[in-house]
């Protein structure tokens, strides 16, 4: 298959599959004028590595999970602690942006939008970080 058969396959776009093959996630073969030849596993590494990258999983922790789906012999504790790390991470996000949320809704609902020059947003974006 060529790079554009695997895109159309995958989802993924052919940047992105050039991309990962320059940092080593995929490595088809090459045709003898050079062009890139996939596999049928090559695809099922795009696909595995695109629905990974879907679920917020980033390029080392693609690397560590997809050396482990490749692995036999690996345990599911390897692979339960990576997602439980990125479950983690996760969750501080929301935390994080549950957070930035409350406070723009109160600063939104504090600034009445009038013509007049006070602003409670533009007050709080100005007042020097909480220590």
């Amino acid at each position: 298959m060529n790079i554009g058969d695997v895109s159309r396959q995958s989802g993924l776009p052919a940047k992105t599959i050039r991309y990962y093959e320059e940092i080593g996630l995929i490595t088809p073969q090459r045709s003898a004028n050079g062009y890139r030849a996939f596999r049928e596993q090559d695809l099922h590494k795009l696909a595995f590595i695109g629905r990974a990258r879907a679920l917020g999983f980033g390029i080392e922790d693609c690397r560590g999970l997809l050396k482990l789906y490749e692995d036999t012999d690996r345990s599911s504790a390897e692979v339960k602690q990576i997602a439980e790390e990125h479950l983690t991470e996760i969750d501080r996000k929301i935390a994080e942006l549950t957070g930035m949320r409350q406070t723009l809704t109160r600063l939104v609902h504090a600034c009445a939008g009038d013509d007049r020059p006070d602003c409670p947003i533009l007050a709080d974006l100005s007042a020097p970080p909480a220590i």
